[in-house]
């Protein structure tokens, strides 16, 4: 927890009242270097604690590994500070033999922050990774009063959140049974998608079919991207997504929800995998807005 939470002494202040001392704990935020085979592909700010799931869910993003025996052990690099100390900081990467390492092109041409994951990417181009999986043919099913309530799982789950205030989750569900398989926290967004792909990939479950990835924030085509390159076949966020997340998920076939709150959700790409979304809606068309309780006509 220490690492997590930092404590800090601060005055709060309310309009009207007079001034207080307190201890506040503030959301931790430290680089990772992440090395593969002992060269640096890139760095990112984000909150410690499962780095090597991080890295593992990275190099899937980028396209580098698929499955668990891609992987082959991840060690923190001591020396890391002047005086040879273990920051636990820096964490290099062994793949298993025959597996190609990460392409030069993939390399950060500076930090990535906690706000961006894409930040740093070489070209433009790289940004379309390729992804081994295809989710069209996903045969999930959810019913909308089950999707409804991932929000509120998601959030009684934020032990650090509640703490700090200031991180985001990722969860990944299991579309048949509404189960919560693992929630993550992490200052950036895309951290916390990462550390969900790495449990899902060193648990050889890749792809994650029939499965629902749940974000605190918006969806971005960042997310959207690390959704497909898991083989996750719906992303569901409580805030909005952008254009270009829409568009990506309408044409790989993954359904795209958004403003996931209460009783309420947007549907952007392929509805259909969504049931008992009430008498007026179009299972057929997008996108479509669910404004009842699920199960109401």
């Amino acid at each position: 927890m220490s690492r997590i939470a930092a404590r800090r002494r601060v005055t709060r202040l309310t309009a009207g009242t007079r001034s207080t001392q307190r201890v506040d704990f503030l959301a931790v935020e430290e680089p990772l270097e992440i090395r593969v085979l002992g060269k640096s592909l890139a760095v990112t700010m984000r909150s410690p604690g499962y780095d090597v799931e991080l890295a593992a869910g990275f190099l899937v993003s980028e396209g580098v590994i698929h499955a668990a025996e891609h992987f082959t052990t991840a060690r923190y690099c001591a020396g890391a500070t002047a005086d040879e100390g273990n920051t636990y900081n820096v964490l290099d990467i062994t793949l298993a033999p025959g597996v190609a390492p990460p392409d030069p092109s993939l390399a950060r041409n500076f930090t990535t922050t906690s706000a961006c994951g894409l930040c740093g990417k070489a070209s433009i181009e790289a940004v379309h990774t390729q992804t081994q999986f295809t989710v069209e043919d996903d045969p999930l099913s959810i019913d909308a009063s089950t999707l409804i309530s991932f929000p509120d799982t998601l959030r009684a789950e934020q032990a650090i959140f509640e703490r700090t205030g200031g991180l985001h989750a990722a969860a990944l569900f299991d579309g048949a049974t509404g189960e919560m398989l693992v929630l993550r926290e992490d200052v950036g967004r895309h951290n916390a998608v990462d550390k969900v792909v790495g449990w899902a990939l060193m648990r050889d479950l890749l792809p994650a079919r029939s499965c629902v990835l749940m974000v605190s924030g918006r969806a971005s085509f960042e997310l959207t991207q690390k959704a497909l390159m898991a083989g996750i076949p719906m992303l569901s966020a409580v805030s909005a997504p952008s254009s270009l997340a829409a568009d990506l998920a309408e044409e790989a076939g993954l359904t795209l929800v958004g403003f996931l709150r209460g009783d309420s959700m947007v549907i952007y790409s392929r509805p259909d995998r969504i049931t008992n979304l009430g008498e007026d809606a179009d299972p057929k068309q997008g996108p479509a807005l669910v404004r009842e309780k699920a199960g109401q006509p």
